[in-house]
């Protein structure tokens, strides 16, 4: 009998009364933002497989390329430890880190983090018998909520990995901080492998993200779907036109909903009237583009020193390897 697959971090989390002050915030100044975790309702987290399979978005291909070549080679190095993945999704690219260790290990322990409890669930289920002697056990939360939870139930040594380039949805000062809650988490010999997209040509960046069969643009206006399921919203997704582009200053991609008509939204569960203007903008999310270097020594700064980096032939996509 297969056991629980899944503990939730929050049980408040999936209730439509839930918090939303960082809604209210961010439509309530100028410009109106977003969080992007608002993506990632179950629609939104399907959406997002898709747009890991589409032609034009490079980033998930060519990480997958340099697991593949170099997954054996990390797991010689970590050697048998508990593995914890942030922002799993459904753990497509882990199955080859899992494979890997698969080989050194009869058993192992895998923990994917994710704040869509289907596709998790889904996703844990079907690890579970892919694998049947490894303990697999999700966590159903945000990041900042897992790495708490595991800060107070360490278990045995541990490599914690956040692939797709995730980080880059962190303003500068958001990542520092997230930086330093990885660097409390782990402990002295612990490992943290590290997915970014490096910086490239500004017409690749903007046809990975503005891509020609639009699937991007639902997952995009999806956002709003979401939120009036939460918030008992009237958003008319209609209204809106999604549109990514490359601030070529700040080397990041910026994902805009753009209003094309004058209207009122009302989200009635935080008694929230928002006024858009026709032409007036959201901004849903920004994905930094790094230069390995840098972020290298961001790392070291934080106690999590570079142990190997491995990149593509074109040196699109970088994985770094860490170690407290």
């Amino acid at each position: 009998m297969i056991a629980q697959p899944l503990t939730i971090l929050d049980h408040h989390y999936q209730e439509l009364n839930n918090g939303g002050e960082d809604v209210i915030q961010g439509l309530s100044q100028n410009p109106k933002i977003l969080s992007p975790k608002y993506f990632y309702d179950d629609p939104g987290s399907q959406l997002f497989e898709k747009i890991c399979e589409l032609p034009e978005y490079y980033p998930t291909r060519t990480e997958a390329w340099i697991l593949q070549q170099y997954a054996d080679e990390i797991a010689e190095i970590t050697n048998c430890c508990e593995l914890i993945e942030l922002g799993s999704g459904s753990s497509t690219k882990t199955q080859v880190l899992l494979d890997a260790y698969q080989k050194i290990a009869t058993s192992c322990r895998y923990v994917p983090i994710d704040v869509s409890g289907g596709i998790l669930k889904t996703s844990v289920l079907q690890l579970q018998k892919k694998y049947p002697d490894f303990s697999i056990h999700g966590l159903l939360g945000t990041y900042e909520q897992a790495l708490v939870h595991l800060e107070s139930s360490y278990l045995q040594s541990r490599m914690l990995f956040f692939l797709g380039s995730s980080l880059g949805n962190f303003n500068p000062e958001e990542c520092d901080s997230f930086l330093n809650q990885v660097s409390r988490t782990l402990q002295t010999g612990d490992f943290f492998l590290l997915g970014i997209d490096l910086q490239k040509p500004q017409d690749i960046l903007e046809a990975a993200y503005n891509d020609s069969q639009e699937v991007t643009a639902a997952f995009n206006l999806n956002m709003l779907s979401h939120l009036n399921w939460r918030f008992q919203g009237d958003f008319d997704i209609n209204l809106f036109r999604h549109q990514a582009i490359y601030n070529q200053v700040d080397h990041q991609i910026e994902m805009y909903l753009h209003c094309q008509k004058s209207h009122c939204v009302f989200l009635e569960v935080l008694g929230l009237k928002v006024d858009f203007e026709a032409g007036e903008s959201i901004l849903t999310e920004i994905s930094r583009k790094f230069d390995l270097r840098t972020i290298e020594t961001q790392l070291q700064s934080k106690g999590l020193n570079t142990v190997k980096t491995w990149t593509d032939e074109k040196g699109w996509f970088g994985l770094i390897l860490c170690q407290v």
